[in-house]
C-alpha cells in the first residue's frame, strides 16, 4: 500500500502547482534600483577637474578621510554650472566613473607610449594615435573610448 496515495486530500503536485495557482507575496511593489545613465563627455571632464582641484588641495590634500574626499568631489560636481539641468551624481558613482576613467586612462598611456617608440619618421600625432588605438584594441580586446579623459589628464603628474 502506497503512503502518499495520489487522490488523498493533501496531496500537492510540487510539479505543476505553481502554474496552476499563481502564488502572491503582498501588494506592495518591490523597490526599483536606480536607473543607470552613462557619463556624458561633460560630465567626465568636471569629474576629472574635481579629482584633479580635490587630490591637489593643498590646504587639506592627503588628510582627507576618502569618504570626505569623495563628498567634496561630488558637491563640486554637481555645482558645476557646466551641469546645470543634469542629474545630480552621488559620490559613490563619482568614485565608480573615476576608476573606470583611471584605469583605461593608464592602460591608453602604456599604448600610446608604445606607439610613440614606433613612430617612424615621417608619422604625425594623428599616426600615433591611430597607432596607440590599435595596441589598445589588441591588447585589450575592447575600443578605447575615453580620448576626451585621456586628453584632459596626459600631462598631469597623477
Amino acid at each position: 500500500m502506497d503512503p502518499f496515495p495520489l487522490n488523498s486530500p493533501g496531496f500537492v503536485n510540487l510539479l505543476t502547482s505553481q502554474t496552476t495557482q499563481p502564488i502572491e507575496i503582498g501588494s506592495s511593489e518591490v523597490p526599483k534600483p536606480p536607473e543607470r545613465r552613462k557619463w556624458t563627455t561633460k560630465e567626465d571632464l568636471v569629474l576629472i577637474s574635481a579629482w584633479l582641484n580635490t587630490s591637489k588641495d593643498p590646504i587639506t590634500s592627503n588628510e582627507q578621510k576618502l569618504g570626505a574626499f569623495w563628498k567634496r568631489i561630488e558637491e563640486y560636481l554637481n555645482a558645476s554650472p557646466l551641469l546645470v539641468g543634469s542629474i545630480p551624481r552621488e559620490w559613490s558613482q563619482c568614485k565608480q566613473r573615476w576608476g573606470r576613467v583611471n584605469e583605461q586612462v593608464c592602460k591608453f598611456v602604456g599604448c600610446h607610449e608604445a606607439a610613440l617608440k614606433e613612430q617612424a619618421s615621417g608619422h604625425n600625432e594623428n599616426d600615433v594615435m591611430k597607432v596607440a588605438h590599435d595596441i589598445f584594441f589588441n591588447d585589450y580586446k575592447s575600443k578605447f573610448i575615453l580620448e576626451h579623459c585621456w586628453r584632459e589628464l596626459r600631462f598631469d603628474q597623477k
